[in-house]
């Protein structure tokens, strides 16, 4: 999956979120070991210091590291310092990709995107992205910003798949990148999945990852099992036939399994202040 200008992002990553301390460092290694090149974290995770720590030694230029900033950064000087302390945690002098973990309508996206521009121009970030971003406000940044933006993760698997999103992002060139791509497990035991997995000789999470390769979208699953990131990674070299993916359209209804409220402004998630 090609991005805007130097390097890409590999299709497959491995995501951090509800990771910390020892148990992230034992799953980014095991991640590394299984072949991930892509390793997704966030100032709200709290565990870019383990996740540094556990590439520290990969050689930088193999690894494609994305970190995310709270809403409550998007101001201009406070974004530019929510980058530098994630550098520092991370251990790393620049960034693959730098994203705004979710909008805040409090903050103008123009000053927003004008502290990515200077993160960018100064080679602390190489690619600008966004989270939870639909269309309206998508466009909306790239009519103010001057540096593209090359990714969208959103969250995306068979019970929301964000159809809208993923057609305007394919058609602007911006990468959509899957959160919760196996809907935190709760989409297993669907019969739909179930059928395919074992008609492919598969898990239900192979067979749910490859279905949203073939649909163009990236995906970061996480585990702390290496068990189950060595059999993540087994989504290439084999498809998914289109009766099957039109199977698993089928299973489309709009239903989240995110636990945050967007209308929780207290929560440091979103953490948008008065």
């Amino acid at each position: 999956m090609d991005l805007p200008e130097e390097g890409s992002m590999p299709r497959l990553g491995f995501g951090t979120g509800g990771l910390k301390d020892d148990t992230a460092r034992e799953a980014v290694r095991a991640a590394l070991d299984a072949g991930y090149r892509r390793f997704d974290t966030a100032e709200g995770y709290g565990n870019e210091e383990a996740v540094g720590d556990a590439l520290a030694d990969a050689e930088r230029e193999d690894v494609f590291i994305t970190s995310k900033a709270l809403p409550k950064h998007l101001d201009y000087e406070s974004l530019i310092e929510a980058c530098e302390r994630s550098l520092e945690r991370l251990g790393v002098e620049y960034l693959d990709c730098y994203q705004l973990h979710w909008p805040n309508p409090a903050i103008s996206v123009r000053e927003t995107m004008a502290a990515m521009t200077k993160l960018k121009r100064e080679g602390k970030i190489r690619h600008v992205g966004v989270s939870n971003v639909e269309p309206y406000t998508l466009s909306c940044i790239q009519h103010v910003s001057e540096v593209p933006v090359a990714v969208n993760q959103i969250e995306y698997h068979p019970w929301r798949q964000q159809r809208d999103v993923v057609a305007y992002c394919e058609s602007e060139g911006v990468a959509v990148d899957a959160a919760a791509p196996l809907a935190r497990t709760e989409v297993f035991g669907e019969e739909a999945i179930a059928d395919i997995a074992a008609a492919h000789g598969k898990t239900e999470a192979q067979v749910v990852l490859r279905w949203a390769l073939e649909r163009g979208v990236a995906v970061a699953p996480g585990s702390a099992s290496p068990e189950h990131i060595r059999a993540n990674a087994d989504v290439f070299g084999w498809e998914l036939r289109e009766e099957e993916r039109e199977r698993i359209d089928a299973l489309e209804r709009g239903e989240s399994v995110y636990n945050l409220s967007p209308l929780d402004w207290e929560n440091d998630a979103f953490g948008i202040a008065r």
